[in-house]
């Protein structure tokens, strides 16, 4: 049976009476997307996928999109309706989808994922297969083209979902995503780990295989990833589908202590689950660290040390030292420069006001100097705002801009010091990108400002630096926090 092919010159035509398409997303044999909008004044993007009645496999997709609008879950993508209906004679099915701003299959023309946004996407699949697989569906089509970021939220698609035990498709349609044994029997929850481990190759190399498992191995290419991800892709591609892991047993790997060593990389941005046991042992030893510095500032100082601040004078008197340039006016008795994490190479005083690592300032003695010189010095005059004296854009390739649909967006914190330079830049929203994300990281810390002043003296600031990547390029917005 010959079956229609569906191109993008269907723009234009309506879907049922109600659904225009109004451009095309692309396609492959078996069926095409469009962009289109929901019923309602919002006007709402949308995508609707449609399939010629007669595909292999059709039935079977049109009973998984009626069992679909029965489930729920923040990571597998809506189906809003479905039916029947005619063009030109053909007869087609179809369903209305969640309008996706990013998909993986977008991205990966242009670069591999980074190890951290392995673990973020790994984390939200396996969360939903677990969901499915316990509801007794199977999704059925894992793959890069069907793994998304719908309004800042990664998904998978929810209109490709089978019943367990059901035949999805012939052998001589199975690809390099589809488990070997769909060949001879009913799809099974573990198809869906062999896809997942697929893909998640494809995703940190960039390479996929033709089919089968044997040349996954012999390649070497599963030896070349980091863990836990390597472990994790031997564990979903055995050909025998009952040795494969579970979505839960993924899930318990990720979040198991071996993980915490694959996902140390970008430890200064939001840590993802699988660094949880990474950012306790960090924050036990910042403690530790801490609690020394305090005892060592308390303790009654030898007669030949020399005190941390004034070269001049081992007992740390009460009264400033008169060379101390820029001190602040009422320095309190233990003068002792802040721990490590905001000690300043070249001048330790009032230029690391705004100390890199924020949770230094709360285990800290109040008694001590690092609490006054978080504050602006006691100057008397009007305050003044500062204003930016240097901007700097991401460099976005044009191949990367053409991978956005929408917007993209990432807020940034800076904090900038007396000189107008940035001493600290951290994520408040890293937005649904880690590459667009970290090229903002990057043009965040080359900023520089005219600082902000309190009676006429330089004082430290808090800026926020939105980014917004669209197709045409990149823009920011600063907005001043304080002072």
């Amino acid at each position: 049976m010959d079956t229609v092919t569906i191109t993008g010159d269907w723009v234009g035509r309506v879907i049922d009476g109600r659904f225009t398409l109004l451009e095309w997303l692309g396609g492959s044999e078996r069926g095409g997307v469009f962009r289109t909008e929901l019923e309602g004044p919002r006007a709402e993007k949308a995508a609707i996928k449609l399939i010629p009645a007669d595909a292999a496999g059709a039935a079977a997709r049109y009973s998984g999109w009626a069992s679909s609008m029965k489930l729920s879950h923040p990571h597998l993508t809506s189906v809003f309706r479905f039916g029947r209906c005619h063009i030109d004679g053909t007869a087609l099915i179809y369903a209305v989808t969640e309008f996706a701003d990013e998909i993986l299959s977008q991205v990966l023309p242009e670069r591999a994922i980074t190890t951290e946004e392995a673990g973020e996407m790994l984390e939200p699949v396996a969360d939903t297969l677990s969901y499915l697989h316990g509801r007794g569906f199977v999704h059925g089509h894992l793959k890069p083209m069907n793994i998304m970021v719908v309004d800042n939220r990664l998904k998978i698609s929810g209109d490709s979902l089978y019943l367990a035990g059901s035949y999805r498709k012939p052998a001589s349609a199975l690809g390099a995503y589809d488990a070997p044994e769909l060949a001879t029997r009913p799809i099974s929850p573990a198809a869906d780990l062999w896809s997942l481990g697929v893909t998640l190759i494809e995703a940190l190399t960039r390479r996929a295989p033709a089919s089968g498992q044997a040349a996954l191995f012999e390649s070497g290419v599963i030896a070349s990833i980091p863990q836990p991800f390597a472990d994790i892709a031997r564990h979903c591609l055995p050909e025998n589908p009952a040795h494969r892991w579970s979505a839960d047993e993924v899930k318990h790997r990720l979040e198991s202590d071996d993980a915490a060593p694959a996902a140390v990389e970008k430890t200064t941005s939001k840590p993802a689950s699988g660094m949880r046991a990474a950012a306790i042992a960090g924050a036990a030893l910042l403690m530790v660290i801490v609690l020394a510095f305090l005892l060592i500032s308390h303790s009654k100082p030898r007669p030949a040390s020399p005190a941390p601040v004034a070269k001049s004078s081992p007992a740390a008197p009460a009264v400033a030292p008169p060379p101390a340039q820029n001190a602040a006016p009422s320095a309190p008795q233990n003068a002792t420069p802040p721990a490590p994490q905001s000690a300043a190479p070249r001048n330790p005083s009032p230029q690391a006001v705004a100390p890199s690592t924020p949770q230094a300032a709360a285990p800290t003695a109040p008694k001590t100097a690092i609490a006054p010189q978080a504050e602006m010095p006691a100057t008397q005059g009007p305050m003044t705002k500062g204003l930016v004296a240097q901007r700097v854009l991401p460099d976005v390739s044009p191949k990367a801009s053409a991978t956005i649909h929408g917007k993209v967006t990432v807020s940034i914190r800076a904090s900038v010091d007396t000189r107008g330079e940035v001493s600290d830049a951290t994520f408040t929203s890293e937005g649904p990108s880690k590459y667009f994300a970290r090229l903002a990281l990057e043009a965040a810390r080359q900023w520089r400002f005219q600082p902000a002043q309190s009676g006429g003296q330089p004082v430290p600031s808090v800026w926020i630096l939105r980014f917004e990547f669209t197709p045409s390029g990149a823009e920011a917005i600063p907005l001043e926090q304080s002072p």
